[in-house]
């Protein structure tokens, strides 16, 4: 069960997050500075986090995504968090490290559909949109994400 809600939150934050965005932390006032990673550009690490918390909550609180958060401790659930944090900070040019397993191993046999996919992407959809993430950066991580689709929808 711990894999599968791993596996699930991270394609989705992961795949939604191979580049997430955050501007949760702060709203900006001026555009930021051309040439600074989409980290630095969506907020750092807290900015991420906060959305990471509004994202997952939102698979959480599905009806259709739901399960794959069923059955886990708060711990776990924590570790889970600590993973996608760590896979977006590095997928979008900060400072961690992810030291998870790659998206297809991860996902394989969760059973994840085309429907899943589409539900998640509405989902971080309306997470960068809550935090206010310009569009540039949003069209950063979607097209990101997108790219991982086939490693994560399952066959």
């Amino acid at each position: 069960m711990r894999l599968k809600i791993a596996a699930f939150v991270s394609m989705t934050i992961i795949a939604l997050t191979s580049t997430v965005p955050v501007w949760a932390a702060r709203p900006q006032a001026t555009a930021p500075p051309q040439g600074q990673s989409l980290y630095k550009r969506l907020g750092g690490y807290d900015a991420l986090a906060a959305v990471t918390d509004d994202f997952i909550a939102r698979l959480a609180s599905d009806p259709q995504l739901k399960r794959f958060f069923v059955g886990h401790s708060t711990e776990s659930l924590k570790q889970i968090r600590g993973h996608i944090v760590d896979f977006l900070c590095q997928a979008t040019g900060g400072p961690c490290a992810y030291h998870g397993r790659d998206m297809k191993t991860a996902h394989t046999g969760l059973g994840i559909t085309e429907d899943d996919w589409t539900a998640s992407v509405k989902h971080l959809t309306a997470t960068l949109e809550k935090f206010k993430v310009p569009e540039k950066e949003k069209g950063e991580v979607l097209s990101a994400i997108s790219g991982l689709k086939g490693d994560i929808v399952g066959k």
